[in-house]
């Protein structure tokens, strides 16, 4: 048997992904981990843990990331260095605490700590969507109505109203000319909220200056402000004290949890707590000099630092977090839903008031 001619299937090095693979899920990569884990303490090798996860993965993209990463191993690479060849799946926390398992030996260490930082990244998530799906479905469905209302609804009576030859009560005429706004450019008012978001990434991508303004503007928001906040520091508190558990010294934990925070306003804080460690000051102080972290916090830091006792002290302050945010989602789902409910109500009392009001009084003038 001869070969003819080969071409590759596909190219995946790099961190590239195949166009139209399925995407890796958080809950795939718990299962990933989890896996190699059990794998590692029953002693398995490496290269027979990794075949092993590639033969059993049910995500096409991770079997095919697998198979590379398998090879890479095989051939001498280490399994920090063959993941990170996929940034998009693998960051650089998963790459630190691995690296961190590599040089003190104790791989399951690591893997444990992945394990339960992607459990409460997932639980976080599954929070988030649960903050914003009823609300988005809501306030979808106040868009359509009123669409429709002024668009088909309202017309069909607007013709009657006027043929009263009758003056219309200023809620009226208002109602009339949105009406027709709505029939003749019903579009652009769809299209509208997708354009000016479209526009906001587009100067957002181009200007620092202005998504540094606008990032400081959404944590002075009344209600999403302090939630935008809260997440942002669980995701830094609960990053920190995973890499810091697994042995990595501080100053690379700080670089680290940075990644995970992304409103530039904030990040700018932290830098100041990056900046006085390196320094040489105490991470409470440093934590208390940014103004991000309530005095709770910072005082259940140094109590760590001068016992010497650090990491189960930064796991409390993650659930401390953790429930903080619980209660602001809480919070937000409750007031988001009668507000939206509210305004349809008030739209749907609007053109009752509008279409009724003048026939009522033409009622009045009529001479039984």
């Amino acid at each position: 048997m001869e070969l003819v001619t080969c071409s590759p299937v596909s190219a995946r090095g790099q961190g590239g992904i195949t166009l139209f693979r399925p995407k890796v899920k958080t809950r795939d990569l718990i299962q990933f981990f989890m896996h190699l884990e059990q794998m590692q303490a029953a002693g398995v090798p490496m290269l027979d843990s990794l075949a092993d996860v590639r033969d059993s993965a049910e995500n096409q993209t991770l079997k095919d990331i697998m198979t590379d990463v398998h090879r890479n191993v095989s051939d001498g690479s280490s399994l920090s260095e063959s993941l990170a060849a996929y940034p998009k799946i693998f960051n650089n926390l998963y790459i630190s605490l691995i690296e961190a398992g590599e040089e003190t030996g104790d791989l399951q260490l690591s893997y444990s700590q992945l394990i339960k930082y992607l459990k409460w990244v997932d639980d976080m998530q599954s929070k988030i969507r649960k903050a914003t799906r009823y609300p988005t479905i809501l306030l979808v469905v106040v868009i359509l109505t009123i669409t429709v209302m002024m668009g088909y609804v309202v017309p069909q009576i607007v013709g009657f109203i006027k043929n009263l030859g009758q003056d219309l009560p200023f809620y009226t005429t208002a109602l009339v000319v949105t009406s027709e706004f709505f029939q003749e450019y019903w579009w652009a008012v769809l299209a509208t909220p997708f354009l000016l978001f479209a526009v906001y990434k587009a100067i957002r991508k181009n200007s620092e200056g202005f998504a540094y303004r606008m990032d400081s503007l959404f944590l002075e928001l009344p209600i999403a402000g302090p939630l935008i906040r809260k997440i942002s520091i669980a995701r830094y508190a609960q990053t920190f004290g995973a890499l810091f558990s697994s042995g990595i010294d501080v100053i690379n934990c700080l670089k680290a949890s940075q990644n995970t925070v992304t409103n530039l306003a904030l990040l700018e804080a932290l830098d100041i707590v990056q900046a006085q460690v390196q320094a040489g000051s105490p991470l409470s102080a440093a934590f208390g000099a940014s103004g991000e972290f309530p005095t709770l916090v910072t005082r259940m830091v140094k109590i760590g630092e001068e016992s010497g006792n650090l990491t189960p002290v930064l796991q409390q302050v993650s659930e401390f977090y953790t429930k903080d945010v619980d209660e602001a989602v809480q919070s937000l789902i409750t007031m988001i839903e009668p507000m939206l409910t509210m305004i349809l109500g008030l739209m749907i009392l609007w053109i009752a008031v509008g279409v009724f009001g003048p026939i009522y009084s033409s009622f009045e003038n009529i001479d039984f």
